[in-house]
Order: structure tokens, then C-alpha cells, then sequence
């Protein structure tokens, strides 16, 4: 709708899958992303790859196998044709229950979002940095978990504060933007 209000006749189409980790995303790259042939693909992982489940002792996917998860879709899209914009996920909210190995679950999150900014970096990717953004406002004293219905998954606020984020970012990416 932002951008409809800018003029940008955009068609945006939501292929996320709840739940998700970066290996999976890949399975399905060529299926569900590449063949509807978009300019440009937001991708934004990291909460599922890095959790550790109850009666575990290791985040679901190791902070290596995700860093070069996030590599090859740049790549992938890339050899496509298609800019990316990596993201970082939202942090939890304060109030998130600890993870199997007893952790607030951003303490394994920010490794991954670390790896994503570095990804980023190497990759010369377009960032939408929500991680910081989320961090930021809990710093200035707002209760981040209020944007969310379970201390991680956005509410329609929460929702709100990531697509305005993302805006600017997308906007610059689109080919009718440069």
C-alpha cells in the first residue's frame, strides 16, 4: 500500500513460510521464488535457525551452516537476476521464555544477526537492520514484546514498524528506483 501511495505500481508476494530455516528456503528457491521472476526478494532469517528447542543443546541450524545458507540465496538471486535485501530478524521481547539450554533466545539470535550484517557487508547487499531498530526502541523504553502477540512473532503493530522500516530499502531497490 506505501508504495501504491508513492506511484510504485508493485505487486508484493509473500512466499514466507512460518517457521522456516534458511536450509529449507533454499529446497524451495527455484519453485516458490525464482520462477515468479521478481526484481526484488526481501529475505529475513535467523529466529528459527538459531533457536534451541526444548532437550536440545544446539540452536537448530549452526551459525556456519546459516551464514552460508544467507550467501548462496544472495548468490542464487543474484545469478537470477534478482536483488536481494537481506534482513535482520526482530529481537524477542523481554519477557520471552529461555530456550532448551536455559538462554533468553537473543543471546544465540544475535550471533546470526551478526552473521547476517556480515553478509551483507561482504556481499554489498542492501540491509533492513531490524534487529537495531528493535534494540533501539527497547532501549528508549518501549516494551518491543507489545509489538509482537508471543515475545517473537509481530503483531499488526509489530508489522507496521518492520514495513516502514523496510520501505526506504525496498524502494531504493526497485529497478524503477535507480
Amino acid at each position: 500500500a506505501a508504495l501504491r501511495a508513492d506511484g510504485v505500481s508493485a505487486a508484493v508476494v509473500n512466499v514466507g513460510i512460518g517457521g522456516e530455516r534458511t536450509d529449507q528456503a533454499l529446497r524451495r528457491l527455484t519453485k516458490d521464488v525464482l520462477a515468479q521472476k521478481p526484481s526484488v526478494v526481501t529475505i529475513m532469517y535467523g529466529t528459527n535457525d538459531s533457536y534451541v528447542d526444548q532437550g536440545k543443546n544446539a540452536s537448530r541450524i549452526t551459525g556456519e551452516e546459516y551464514r552460508a545458507n544467507l550467501a548462496r540465496l544472495v548468490d542464487e538471486l543474484r545469478a537470477a537476476g534478482i536483488t536481494p535485501v537481506l534482513m535482520t530478524e526482530p529481537r524477542w521481547g523481554r519477557n520471552a521464555k529461555p530456550n532448551g539450554v536455559g538462554e533468553h533466545p537473543n543471546v544465540r539470535l544475535e550471533q546470526y544477526v551478526a552473521a547476517c550484517r556480515a553478509v551483507a557487508a561482504e556481499k554489498r547487499t542492501p540491509l533492513v537492520d531490524h534487529y537495531q531498530h528493535w534494540t533501539n526502541a527497547e532501549a528508549k523504553g518501549t516494551d518491543i514484546g507489545s509489538w509482537t502477540t508471543d515475545q517473537c512473532h509481530p503483531n499488526p503493530e509489530g508489522h507496521r514498524v518492520l514495513a516502514e522500516l523496510m520501505l526506504p530499502v525496498v524502494r531504493r531497490a526497485l529497478p524503477i528506483a535507480r
